[in-house]
């Protein structure tokens, strides 16, 4: 708004000034007069009687203004009102018989100049406005370049747009990361030789040209170029891959010769790229050719990482979560020495992170970050952190001074499946649906290969309108068999659990979801993990999106008889987990009655609480749990 009102009166002072200047040289010259003038009487005299007192002999002097045209004369006609008067004349054009009659006669008379104001304001006039013009926009232009690709920047678009830091002062160490310890090593390597390079050097090592992170997103891979900026103490340069491209040619690689250029300049130092695979993907890839903007770039970037020239001093770190797409000559020694993973921290690691992000949050008493830990398997640095602050919020909601355990199973809940719902008031809707997850909890039970159940709740989150939470066993990075059929049994216990209430007329769409989960589940058993009775073969990839130009044209990896086949055997396990699924709920049907009436009373359901229901009815099995010690 205030922009508005400076542009507004930029353009209002210079016309102002126009208007102003046209009245002085239109209005003011026939309003000025002189001293002289001025002191002339009011009365005035027609030209034909001033000629007649002038053959009088009457005229006594006369004063000529304006180049002739007005005369003031001095005459002693008694009829005026005095002895002398004077009187204003206005005469002709031109009149140069004026001039000799008054000669002849031997009239004192007197030529005044005329003060040649006008063409002064013409002047002026003439130039305020470009005057005015050129500052207007050398204003507007002047605060335009402050604004990302705006007119001011018409002659900037090849010069690089990198974050430049002397000395970046970003506000975190390593000591603020945690949960990646092995990638800290390789990184803290890297600063160790840019602030000691003679303890690499005098055994012949030499520092890596560039180090890729690569991990999924929300691990901390740009939080530990942050750290490295903060502990390196030297030039720091950062930009993100996307602001190379611009859809004008060759514009990129000359952002990408000047950044380099730049860096040469206060070697040694870093540069950051962060989302490298918005420039660095395949070459080639288009259709119809890859010579594009963005192939340009990339072999700019190939060219001043290690080419004919060379860098020296010069570290480059790049982060991406999709390494799969990036170009093989981007990948090599040389350009980028060492590929640094950033997985998913585990409970150590976990904890770690969790410790880092409760400095400055207030817990209670009862509130354990080891407790947190176990519960939250597959949760990234960012997730943790969300979390945390989740449950914060929720506290300053509730008006607690503390953290409580409450608001942080709230949080997670929040996180994994979303925000908190109204509670269900249709009975039937609500019986049905708590039919649905107790069947699931009931078989995820009696399976000893299952994982345990944690809770089981009709309070709807997201899209669901009740959910079943198990907990997991920490760091399962292999699955067995068993372990996979059981899963695929569980996820088919709230489809069975409808089917034997209510019959096969009263099934619903409740099981949609759990019928991807475990069709998916079924068919990677067969084509990826050898899990069936067409034997330990790999009939797919593993799944990735289309990557254009290169998986485009998809070929089959079998004959039409082997997906038949296939097909078969997904439908045999899938039914096979089905009718599991079935025979455990229709023969413990008294514990799913009442675990139901329970539920519908009080709407959530611990897994503790749970078992110890069930076991009134039958044997519950041991789950086998992975407990670290921490």
């Amino acid at each position: 708004m205030k922009s508005s009102w400076k542009i507004l009166l930029l353009w209002l002072l210079p016309s102002l000034l126009i208007v102003f200047f046209l009245w002085q040289s239109v209005f003011a010259p026939a309003a000025t007069t002189t001293p002289e003038m001025s002191n002339a009487a009011n009365s005035r005299m027609t030209y034909g009687r001033f000629l007649d007192y002038l053959e009088a002999g009457r005229i006594q002097k006369v004063d000529l203004f304006d180049g002739g045209q007005t005369a003031i004369i001095e005459t002693t006609d008694v009829e005026i009102g005095g002895p002398v008067q004077r009187v204003r004349v206005a005469l002709p054009g031109s009149a140069p018989q004026l001039i000799a009659k008054l000669r002849e006669d031997k009239v004192d008379f007197d030529i005044h100049p005329d003060r040649n104001t006008g063409a002064v304001w013409g002047l002026l006039g003439n130039l305020i406005f470009p005057i005015f013009l050129i500052v207007g926009l050398f204003f507007i232009f002047r605060r335009s370049s402050n604004v990302p690709g705006g007119p001011g920047q018409a002659m900037n678009f090849g010069k690089s747009k990198a974050r430049f830091q002397m000395e970046a002062q970003t506000g975190v160490m390593f000591d603020d990361v945690a949960g990646v310890e092995e990638a800290k090593e390789e990184l803290e390597e890297v600063v160790t030789f840019l602030k000691k390079p003679e303890k690499f050097t005098a055994v012949g090592a030499r520092i890596p040209k560039g180090v890729l992170l690569v991990g999924p997103p929300g691990t901390g891979k740009t939080l530990l170029a942050k750290a490295i900026a903060g502990e390196a103490g030297v030039p720091f340069f950062s930009i993100s891959g996307s602001e190379f491209v611009e859809m004008f040619v060759g514009v990129g690689a000359s952002r990408v010769r000047d950044l380099f250029k730049k860096a040469k300049e206060n070697a040694p130092c870093i540069i950051f790229i962060d989302e490298i695979d918005a420039v660095g993907r395949q070459r080639g890839a288009g259709i119809g050719g890859g010579n594009d903007e963005r192939e340009q770039t990339l072999n700019q970037l190939l060219t001043e990482m290690d080419g004919f020239e060379g860098n020296t001093g010069i570290i480059i770190l790049a982060a991406t979560n999709r390494p799969d797409v990036l170009d093989s000559a981007l990948l090599r020694p040389g350009r980028f020495d060492r590929q640094v993973t950033v997985d998913a921290p585990d409970i150590k690691g976990r904890l770690e992170i969790l410790s880092v992000h409760a400095r400055d949050k207030k817990l209670a008493e009862e509130v354990s970050l080891k407790t947190i830990a176990r519960r939250t398997p597959g949760f990234t640095g960012a997730d943790l952190a969300n979390l945390l602050n989740e449950a914060a919020i929720l506290t300053a909601r509730r008006r607690k001074e503390a953290i409580t355990l409450s608001e942080i199973d709230d949080a997670v809940d929040r996180v994994v499946a979303g925000m908190e719902g109204t509670p269900l008031v249709d009975s039937k809707s609500k019986r049905l649906i708590a039919y649905h997850e107790i069947g699931h909890a009931i078989v995820g039970t009696l399976m000893k290969e299952h994982d345990p159940v944690q809770k089981v709740t009709l309070i709807p989150r997201g899209q669901a309108q009740g959910l079943t939470w198990f907990t997991p066993s920490d760091e399962q990075e292999l699955v067995s068999r068993s372990q996979l059929k059981a899963r695929m049994a569980g996820a088919m216990g709230g489809r069975a659990a409808e089917q034997v209430v209510f019959g096969d007329a009263e099934v619903t769409t409740g099981a949609g979801g759990d019928l991807q989960q475990v069709t998916g589940m079924a068919r990677q058993m067969v084509t990826r993990f050898g899990m069936s009775d067409l034997g330990p073969l790999s009939l797919e990839g593993q799944q990735a999106d289309v990557f254009l130009g290169r998986d485009l044209m998809s070929r089959s990896e079998y004959s039409d008889e082997i997906a038949g086949r296939i097909d078969a055997q997904v439908r045999e396990l899938i039914q096979h987990a089905y009718e599991e699924a079935i025979h455990i709920v229709r023969d413990h049907r008294a514990a799913v009655d009442r675990l139901v009436d329970l539920l519908v009373e009080k709407e959530t359901i611990d897994g503790e609480e749970l078992r110890h229901i069930l076991a009134e009815y039958t044997t519950v099995p041991e789950k086998e749990r992975f407990v670290p010690q921490l």
